[in-house]
């Protein structure tokens, strides 16, 4: 008995060593975000933490190299905000409300234009939470998602 009690003092010690991302990874979730920034797709993922803390990454569907990263925060009121920082300059701050713990929807102050998202749904549930282009629908194009229309 001493013998495995030993065993798994070792093991716990083993653990603490490992860095925190291991276990950050244990209270985590990442989710699809589906968001229209003045006017253009962008697709990507947002990582939720249990403390409230998340981060965002995503990118414009018609230029993949048009990158957004950044950084949000949830209250226990179901809502939350964070800013993100795009690679060919423009910025956003944005407000969300909790759907449920892994779904949401937001908009946002965009530097080129309106922001919306949702995060968490399929193509086919977003559309009440999307500010689309006018004459504009969402549509699978075989491969991902497109915004078709004249």
């Amino acid at each position: 008995m001493h013998k495995m009690w030993v065993m798994g003092f070792a093991a716990s010690i083993g653990l603490a060593g490992w860095p925190n991302l291991a276990v950050a990874d244990l209270f985590s979730v990442k989710r699809p975000v589906i968001a229209i920034l003045a006017d253009e797709l962008f697709v990507g993922e947002a990582e939720g933490h249990l403390s409230g803390e998340g981060t965002l990454a995503i990118h414009a569907q018609k230029n993949p190299a048009i990158t957004c990263r950044g950084q949000f925060t949830a209250g226990a009121d179901r809502s939350g905000s964070g800013e993100m920082n795009c690679s060919d300059g423009a910025t956003a701050t944005f407000s969300f409300q909790r759907l449920s713990n892994y779904t949401g929807h937001g908009v946002g102050n965009f530097s080129r234009g309106s922001m919306s998202f949702a995060y968490g749904l399929t193509a086919q549930e977003v559309g009440p939470y999307l500010t689309l282009p006018r004459g504009k629908q969402l549509m699978h194009n075989g491969s991902g998602l497109e915004l078709i229309g004249p």
